[in-house]
């Protein structure tokens, strides 16, 4: 089993267009030892050749260009992406399904019934893409069996319900609905290794840990370091709590959580990194306290192999 980092950056990117906090100002001008990073984004194969997107970033067609897997150009037109999963109606994580408008096929989508509402009415991209390509919805059921993801050939595909908040244009946006965000874990069924993806995690739930717990991978939700950063520096006046994600420091954050799972031989990165977080200057103190904890960062381009 494969898995590709194509964005690893929260909304907005690295550096976001409009910001210039410290670490927006410095990457530009190259006076912080940081990278560059695209809208949250990971590709899994089984063979190399066949890939599932799982979320389709506003910055796809840049993260195509930098992938070649994505693109064998095996005839006239083709993609080496087969099928689409996305765990929310994040626009970070739906917009780039509109750059895929020009497939000769309907473009097979997995999403869960609450998202599929959003992404039919509150933002209505499915009813766009009808004018086009077309997309087949592939329903994501929650009722603890498997997904049947034709895409991933020997891979067992497990969604998990995570508590959250639908985006702002939702229906349901004050009536939180289970599926409004989703947690997956990718089992290779014949060495039984497994990662577990959650770039949005605003509680640590009993079901959740235990996914953690059995995983050999975890790709986990890095957006923020304190709880108040965005508050801080004046940016936002929501907290992390606020924006449905659990900060990196601090009493019952990602670190702590990370530390209690009492394994050592999984891989633990963190992605999703707003562009505000500390962690993204590769010497700075935060990102040795991470090393510390055997915790990495993900940045684009990076891959895995289960």
């Amino acid at each position: 089993m494969k898995i590709k980092v194509l964005g690893s950056s929260a909304g907005g990117g690295f550096p976001q267009w409009n910001c210039n906090c410290r670490n927006c100002d410095g990457v530009r001008r190259g006076t912080l030892k940081a990278k560059r990073r695209t809208q949250s984004s990971i590709a899994v194969s089984a063979n190399g050749e066949d890939w599932l997107l799982v979320n389709a970033s506003p910055d796809l067609l840049t993260q195509i260009a930098a992938n070649p897997e994505l693109q064998p150009a095996r005839r006239a037109r083709d993609s080496g992406i087969a099928a689409v999963l996305v765990i929310d109606a994040q626009i970070d994580h739906v917009t780039g399904l509109l750059m895929l408008r020009e497939r000769d096929t309907p473009l097979p989508l997995h999403a869960t019934d609450a998202v599929w509402q959003d992404l039919s009415t509150g933002f209505p991209i499915a009813p766009i893409l009808s004018h086009y390509c077309g997309v087949e919805h592939r329903r994501i059921a929650l009722d603890g069996a498997p997904l049947a993801v034709h895409a991933l050939p020997g891979v067992r595909v497990d969604a998990l319900p995570l508590s959250s908040k639908a985006p702002p244009y939702s229906p349901h946006r004050n009536a939180p609905q289970r599926g409004d965000n989703i947690g997956l874990v990718f089992t290779n069924q014949q060495n039984g290794k497994r990662m577990f993806y959650a770039p949005g995690l605003g509680a640590i739930e009993e079901h959740v840990l235990a996914a953690m717990r059995e995983a050999d991978l975890l790709l986990v939700d890095g957006t923020l370091w304190t709880a108040d950063e965005m508050i801080r520096l004046g940016l936002s006046r929501k907290t992390a709590a606020d924006m449905g994600h659990l900060q990196q420091s601090g009493p019952g954050g990602m670190i702590e959580v990370l530390d209690s799972l009492g394994t050592t031989d999984t891989r633990k990165v963190l992605i999703h990194i707003n562009n505000t977080n500390p962690i993204l200057v590769e010497d700075s103190p935060e990102r040795r306290i991470l090393a510390e904890h055997s915790i990495e960062v993900a940045h684009d381009g990076m891959s895995f192999e289960l």
